[in-house]
């Protein structure tokens, strides 16, 4: 019989990383309750958007507390990911989740100051903001629905694809909620730009989506 080579990759950085994220979201818990209680019900009821989409709010706390969260319990899934589809040819380590955490970091910044670019460009810094700020704030929310994948993956159901696939399903199906409902809330607003918009969901959200689900096919 032929030795087989298997990587154990260690559990310790990950329990770590899972804790922090946890700390984060506590913390926001703690700190801003109520705002915490209509956050929670986001795919329900608007009363958060409604209620916090307004000037300053992307340097509030709370939201960047999520934020936060988001990018690290985002960055774990998608290291696991390239983990059980092998998509990383080097080692997966600590310091690859460090890298795939500073690329997510700095996409979403040059994507957040190409959309607030946007909508300074066309007149409409208010209005883009707002959907900005929506947007962020459903991508926050489906974070939770992804730390539990995360906890699922590292520890029960180590290199699941029903799990990915599973979430990667809830994550786009709380996105597509959130987009609907920006479309029926600002439908008015966004006629003027509909083309403008048609194009920004292309390029910017549906096209790495479509990119991603492609390469994990293949």
């Amino acid at each position: 019989m032929e030795p087989i080579e298997k990587t154990i990759t260690s559990l310790d950085w990950m329990t770590l990383t899972l804790f922090m994220a946890l700390v984060v979201l506590a913390l926001g818990k703690y700190l801003y309750h109520k705002k915490f209680l209509n956050f929670i019900i986001l795919p329900f009821n608007d009363k958060y958007i409604l209620l916090h989409n307004k000037k300053g709010q992307f340097s509030h706390w709370f939201h960047l507390l999520l934020t936060l969260f988001q990018l690290i319990n985002l960055s774990l899934f998608i290291f696991l990911v390239s983990n059980t589809f092998e998509l990383i040819p080097y080692e997966k380590n600590i310091a690859t989740y460090f890298m795939i955490l500073g690329t997510l970091t700095l996409f979403e910044l040059v994507k957040f100051l190409v959309q607030m670019l946007t909508g300074l460009v066309f007149n409409s810094l208010n209005l883009i903001g707002s959907l900005v700020f929506s947007k962020i704030s459903y991508l926050n929310y489906g974070s939770i629905v992804i730390s539990f994948a995360n906890i699922l993956l590292i520890y029960i159901s180590t290199g699941s694809k029903t799990v990915i696939y599973a979430t990667i399903s809830m994550i786009l199906l709380i996105y597509g909620i959130g987009i609907t409902k920006l479309l029926k809330n600002h439908q008015k607003a966004l006629f003027p730009y509909f083309m403008y918009f048609i194009l920004y969901l292309c390029t910017l959200e549906i096209a790495p989506l479509v990119l991603i689900g492609s390469y994990l096919k293949g």
